[in-house]
């Protein structure tokens, strides 16, 4: 065998070998996260910018995963970039956003017909979503579209949404929900298994975003809004 034919067999060899091991080391970092973190369950690991680190998402929940040392980092972090912007942040609203331009809107409560679009999650008990309510009750800009997330320890939610879906203006019993008007009156509460069903349509909706609080708002389907955030909300209904 000639020096030639030896030299290019190495350089196959070696090549074969790169390209082997950037497979192996790319099939196994779901493996060495799934050993190391058992219980954590996720949609999609992805390497990120930050070298040595992969992105774990579920949901519109992001983590970041580094198999060197075995750390992950959970939670609602910041990463702030050199322009003081929170990369972490924009990539949360990322997911969220895509997730949101699929729901399905004609199972919402629709109220209004505003140039301006907003998705509302929202709990007929909650304080801050009352206070929203009423925020956006005095525009006539605004499209809602309502689901409804009642919390577990607002113990009459559930029963003020089927009222406002068996209602037959919808629109004026989820003012007199987000009013307080019901709080202290005695209501029919409503048993159709239409509403109880939509209810639990609602539900699933809801916690498939990922969401546990109320209120959340999608504004023009390029802002996301957590809480009575009022200020957020101007500027978002102004950029239009």
């Amino acid at each position: 065998m000639n020096r030639q034919t030896v030299f290019f067999t190495f350089t196959v060899f070696l090549l074969l070998g790169l390209i082997l091991s950037s497979l192996v080391s790319a099939e196994t970092v779901e493996d060495s996260f799934k050993k190391m973190f058992p219980r954590h369950r996720f949609d999609l690991i992805r390497e990120s910018e930050i070298k040595g680190a992969y992105e774990v998402i579920k949901g519109t929940d992001i983590g970041l995963f580094f198999p060197e040392p075995g750390y992950l980092v959970v939670g609602d972090f910041a990463m702030i970039d050199r322009d003081g912007k929170n990369v972490a942040e924009k990539k949360r609203n990322e997911f969220f956003l895509a997730k949101t331009r699929t729901l399905p809107l004609d199972k919402a409560l629709k109220i209004g017909s505003g140039k301006n679009t907003v998705i509302e999650i929202t709990d007929p008990d909650c304080p801050y979503c009352r206070r929203a309510a009423a925020f956006f009750e005095k525009r006539s800009d605004v499209t809602k579209y309502v689901f409804f997330l009642p919390l577990p320890y607002n113990k009459d939610a559930e029963n003020k949404i089927k009222y406002i879906f068996c209602a037959g203006d919808k629109a004026k019993a989820y003012y007199e929900a987000m009013q307080g008007k019901l709080d202290n009156r005695k209501y029919e509460a409503c048993s159709r298994q239409d509403a109880v069903d939509l209810l639990k349509t609602h539900k699933d909706i809801t916690t498939g975003l990922g969401i546990s609080g109320t209120p959340s708002f999608i504004i023009n389907n390029s802002t996301v809004v957590v809480g009575a955030d009022f200020k957020k909300m101007e500027e978002a209904l102004k950029n239009k």
